[in-house]
């Protein structure tokens, strides 16, 4: 893997990238020039973007000599917000350039106390004769806003008049970009600290900030992407480890743990056999969409577990699997497993979706075995009424959580702020059960029990649908038990593949049906082109 694949995969706190550019300052790098590197890889981003001449909207108009309208070209204004630091310096140098090129630029410097090299540009900016205004109002005839207010780092709350700036520049629905996160953020939870400037565009500078991937500052983040300006590998090493604790999901990082190529010689019990046990006859779904997704992954042999009314109703969906009558309860849950059944035969299980919480029994003789086990749903309502940290305590083998975050609540009610630092949240979590625990959301976050977190980075809100976790689920499932069959050691890669690859899933999904018309099934039938589209 190549230095910027692995540049991509990193997410830094404030504190680390402070740490990292450090030490590239005391290596011997000035600061002035890093500034101009930086700034002229925004200008060039934004010229990409937003090219320098754009046409006025047609409206009625003589027509010319040959029968077409003409409508003249002009060139994009651009409002630039200028703060205090070195964000506001690189904002200098970015108004700069794009004065230079042509574009109207004008300046909005809300500080009168600027540190020493932001000042310089201030200075040197003004002498170029570049329009600066009083007031935010001044901006609000700007085609493109730039923020150059805060950087990372910000922990104080965005208050009184700047505040009422920011709110009003929000009102206004133009596009903006934001350098490095956008300004109002926390840096490492993506909290709104008071008010923030909601971005069209983020262009994150060196190494992903961690708020930027944190479900609450999506909302203000927009379309990020990395300026890589060039850090050495080796500060990022020297600060990080050699295995960052927290890693950002790439395909590359796909490539390698998908189960793919096979084998030129090879046979369905080498690819895996994975045992489903799902399903009610209130949630007959849930059954057929665990199925659909464990069949999504490739899995050599599927059996599934299902009360006995339901077992016509998975064949006819699954005819490959091998459908496995259960008795049932009164209410039509699973009440036992077939005497026939061992769990000890399979290289997987993946328990939950909807078996109700009547199914305690089930639940309990799942975990007591020593295959990898995944619970979703109701498995997991059961598991937080066991005792989540007590009884995964007593398992020997891999266990993985799916929660959602209602889910994650009851199974870990000790873990406070589950919300506000999803990252920190899922690596307590897997710490103090050494289990795998993914924790669903715009940015789903995966972490193991040695600590390290994995974030899922694209998402779409088109899943945000009943039974798309059910097909998760039986990804993982697949996934896993494949794993398992070729005697891979470390299987969290595996639930961190299965993750991207249904949030991928649903991204093609949404794009070809729209946001709202992604059922689960839907999204069932686009696992495959999602290995066509990427890899």
């Amino acid at each position: 893997m190549n230095r910027r694949e692995k540049i991509q995969q990193i997410a830094v706190t404030a504190d680390q990238m402070r740490e990292i550019e450090g030490r590239i300052f005391a290596a011997g790098m000035p600061v002035a020039a890093l500034m101009e590197k930086v700034a002229g890889s925004i200008s060039q981003r934004i010229q990409s973007l937003f090219p320098l001449y754009l046409k006025p909207t047609p409206s009625p108009s003589p027509y010319n000599g040959e029968g077409r309208r003409d409508f003249p070209e002009f060139s994009v204004r651009i409002g630039v917000l200028v703060g205090p630091g070195h964000n506001g310096g690189d904002a200098l140098v970015v108004a700069r350039e794009l004065h230079f090129r042509g574009y109207q630029v004008k300046i909005y410097r809300p500080f009168s106390k600027l540190k020493d090299l932001t000042a310089q540009h201030d200075l040197y900016a003004q002498s170029l004769g570049i329009c600066y205004v009083e007031n935010i109002a001044g901006l609000q005839d700007c085609d493109l806003i730039i923020d150059g207010l805060f950087g990372f780092g910000l922990e104080r709350e965005i208050k009184d008049n700047l505040a009422e700036d920011i709110n009003q520049l929000n009102q206004w629905s133009k596009p903006v970009v934001s350098i490095d996160l956008p300004s109002g953020l926390h840096t490492d939870t993506g909290e709104v600290l008071g008010t923030a400037i909601k971005a069209t565009h983020t262009l994150c500078l060196g190494l992903w900030k961690l708020g930027l991937l944190q479900d609450q500052a999506l909302e203000y983040v927009g379309k990020a992407d990395l300026i890589d300006f060039d850090i050495p590998w080796a500060d990022v090493m020297a600060i990080l480890g050699e295995t960052p604790q927290i890693q950002r999901v790439t395909t590359g990082f796909i490539k390698q743990h998908l189960p793919l190529p096979r084998p030129a010689v090879t046979h369905k019990y080498k690819q895996g056999h994975l045992l489903l046990i799902c399903g009610s006859r209130r949630y007959a779904g849930g059954a057929i969409l665990t199925g659909l997704g464990a069949r999504g992954s490739g899995v050599g042999m599927l059996s599934i577990a299902v009360p006995e009314y339901l077992k016509p109703l998975l064949v006819s969906h699954l005819p490959e699997a091998l459908i496995i009558g259960c008795e049932e309860t009164e209410n039509g849950a699973i009440s036992s497993l077939p005497e026939t059944v061992d769990l000890g035969g399979y290289d997987a299980i993946a328990c939950g979706p909807g078996i109700t919480t009547e199914a305690t029994t089930i639940v309990e003789g799942v975990l007591a075995n020593n295959k990898p086990v995944i619970l979703d749903a109701d498995g997991l309502n059961i598991l937080a009424q066991l005792g989540t940290i007590s009884t995964l305590k007593k398992r020997q083998e891999i266990t993985v959580l799916t929660p959602h975050t209602g889910e994650f609540k009851r199974l870990f009610p000790e873990i406070e702020n589950g919300q506000q630092n999803r990252f920190e949240a899922v690596k307590k979590a897997a710490e103090l059960t050494k289990a795998i625990v993914l924790l669903k959301g715009a940015r789903t976050a995966i972490g193991n029990g040695s600590g390290q977190v994995w974030i899922i980075p694209e998402s779409t809100p088109a899943l945000a649908r009943g039974g798309s976790g059910d097909v998760l689920t039986g990804l993982i499932g697949g996934l896993l038990a494949q794993g398992v069959a070729a005697n891979i050691n470390s299987l969290t890669e595996r639930v961190v593949t299965a993750a991207w690859w249904h949030a991928q899933a649903g991204i093609l999904a949404a794009k070809e049906r729209t946001e709202l018309g992604v059922d689960a099934f839907t999204l069932t039938q686009f696992l495959n082109a999602v290995l066509s589209n990427h890899l």
